[in-house]
């Protein structure tokens, strides 16, 4: 699904990012996770295209991201509000997303009703309030959502658990799995919750200071231990 070959990444001159090899198979649930500066955000915005290597490549379904734009009718993504068209209500965002992947109007609202609860009426409900006006936590479940929406092949979620209440984590937890499970989606999330990663993923790739630390592809009670021991130590 996502291969990425001699990736590497630099800001003034610095190396942020060096990533020499790495395959994401077609249904797997793979959590990025290390600390601050680690390279996670880097990592995605150069897997979406947003920002331009200085050598190697990423490629989605063979496609190299840099070189084609077809990659992006099988890619649902949300790294921060900048994603987001502040001026527009949820539902015309949601009815603009749609309109991109050319879903119905009908399509759409079916598509919708998987994330009713974890919307509620804080943000189908309040139909003349621009997304402007919605609190961080709001703003990052219609972004989600819109990311979401088309049921993508491959997501790539950066944080999705940030500031989100508890009761919205462990919605956003369990459709998260659902997609994987149901639709096949592909998901590639970053997330400081380890707890969640290691309860979800079936795989956790640590990044340190821009490379890959570890690569973990079998989640067992040891992994969550090495995982505490590594962020704790």
């Amino acid at each position: 699904m996502l291969k990425i070959n001699n990736l590497s990444k630099s800001f003034d001159n610095i190396e942020v990012l060096n990533i020499p090899q790495l395959n994401v198979k077609s249904g797997e649930l793979v959590g990025i996770v290390g600390n601050n500066g680690a390279g996670k955000t880097t990592l995605f915005r150069l897997c979406l295209d947003l920002l331009k290597a200085e050598k190697g490549s990423v490629s989605i379904e063979n496609q190299d991201v840099s070189q084609s734009e077809t990659w992006k009718n099988i890619t649902g993504s949300f790294i921060d509000e900048r994603f987001l068209i502040d001026f527009l209500t949820p539902q015309e965002y949601f009815s603009f997303i749609g309109n991109i992947y050319n879903l119905t109007e009908m399509e759409t609202n079916d598509h919708l009703a998987d994330f009713e609860k974890f919307m509620s009426d804080e943000i189908l409900g309040q139909k003349k309030k621009y997304i402007e006006k919605f609190s961080k936590g709001n703003k990052q479940k219609i972004g989600i959502v819109g990311a979401m929406l088309m049921r993508p092949k491959l997501l790539i979620l950066d944080e999705p658990f940030n500031f989100l209440d508890p009761s919205s984590q462990i919605e956003m937890k369990n459709l998260l799995q659902k997609y994987n499970r149901e639709f096949g989606v592909t998901i590639l999330l970053s997330s400081h919750n380890i707890q969640y990663v290691a309860d979800i993923c079936s795989r956790i790739i640590i990044l340190e200071r821009g490379c890959i630390f570890r690569d973990v592809d079998s989640i067992t009670e040891s992994t969550k231990q090495e995982l505490e021991n590594y962020f704790n130590k």
